[in-house]
């Protein structure tokens, strides 16, 4: 994929998007969708575990069920029909037969290859609960804004399996991302393969043009890299940049608090030496990191929880609305202030930080 004009969606900056959409857009048979015959290989494997229900198309009919006396043929036949799909699956990367929208997003490797990768993780690791999962609409565009926390941002790939995997539409959400994800070697690919964009005003008001899902953490540095002793008290939401194209977009505002992301990594200090050398907002210091060297990157089992409260609505604002700085502070306020009060609530419900 060609490199993108990287342009931070930052309320405190006034900047417009690149228009430079074909450098980055990808349709089936071009050349540089291509895997190449290692990587493709890695994941045509996990695409062999991912969950049986994802069959392809071109494969032949299911057996029927037997239920004679040799159950172990159903269970080969189970296993041979995963194969079949996993060997499908690997072609069709090989040979460039898939699609990606203009923003880079690959459904097909979302759907049967990252998610399996990120779901051992939601379900068994930080078995995440999810509550008010109704308050996102089951078609058309919303805008999720949630609290941002957690040193690295595993809050909002958790966030977007919940979307996923809770939503009786089975929603996909597309996050507003920082333009340091968009930079960085790997990550950059992977994320707009999931979905992803940068955290620009133009690219969220198309998403939400299109009915699409999109999700978009207001407090940005500032608040994954705030120190362990203000953990769960937000950060300034900006000028109210979400607001505004929510309001364009004419989309309800979902707040959305999760609780659980804040202790798996406690940063009790911040080496801002390092981080200029490194080019990173900040570098942080934890218990077991950099002590305990790898070991210190793996975080810490905490139970998460993840609420979507009550949706405000923007269908009854007039188009000039979006260009009233009162109006703006009053909605960015009242979002804050939501997201905070369930914060405080769930903080008070929960046992314990691990169960």
């Amino acid at each position: 994929m060609a490199d993108a004009k990287v342009i931070p969606f930052d309320d405190d900056r006034s900047r417009s998007c690149g228009s430079s959409r074909s450098a980055r857009r990808r349709t089936a048979g071009s050349g540089s969708r291509g895997q190449g015959p290692v990587a493709a290989s890695v994941v045509g494997t996990a695409a062999v575990s991912a969950l049986p229900g994802q069959q392809d198309a071109s494969l032949p009919p299911e057996e029927p069920q037997r239920t004679g006396p040799h159950p172990e043929g159903a269970g080969r036949g189970h296993w041979d029909r995963r194969i079949a799909g996993g060997l499908a699956f690997l072609r069709r990367r090989v040979t460039g037969e898939y699609e990606v929208d203009e923003f880079g997003y690959d459904k097909e490797l979302t759907d049967q290859v990252l998610m399996s990768a990120l779901r051992p993780l939601y379900e068994k690791y930080f078995r995440v609960e999810v509550k008010g999962i109704e308050n996102i609409p089951s078609d058309g565009g919303a805008l999720i804004v949630s609290n941002h926390s957690g040193t690295l941002p595993l809050d909002g790939l958790m966030l977007q399996v919940a979307v996923h995997d809770n939503h009786p539409a089975g929603r996909h959400l597309r996050l507003l991302a920082a333009d340091l994800v968009f930079v960085l070697p790997v990550v950059n690919e992977l994320a707009r393969k999931a979905g992803h964009t940068l955290a620009c005003a133009e690219d969220a008001e198309r998403l939400l043009r299109r009915g699409e899902v999109v999700g978009v953490m207001p407090e940005g540095f500032k608040g994954i890299g705030k120190p362990f002793g203000e953990r769960y008290k937000l950060q300034r939401f900006g000028r109210g940049g979400f607001v505004s194209t929510a309001l364009r977009a004419g989309v309800p505002i979902v707040p959305c608090s999760i609780v659980g992301a804040e202790e798996i990594y406690p940063m009790i200090g911040n080496s801002k030496t390092l981080a200029r050398l490194l080019g990173f907002p900040y570098f942080p210091i934890t218990p077991t990191f950099p002590w305990l060297g790898p070991l210190g990157a793996v975080p810490l089992p905490t139970k998460w929880t993840i609420q979507f409260g009550e949706p405000i609505s923007t269908s009854g604002y007039p188009v000039e609305a979006a260009e009233d700085p009162m109006l703006m502070f009053n909605l960015t306020d009242q979002v804050r202030e939501q997201i905070q009060h369930t914060l405080y609530k769930l903080l008070v419900q929960r046992r314990s930080v691990f169960f």
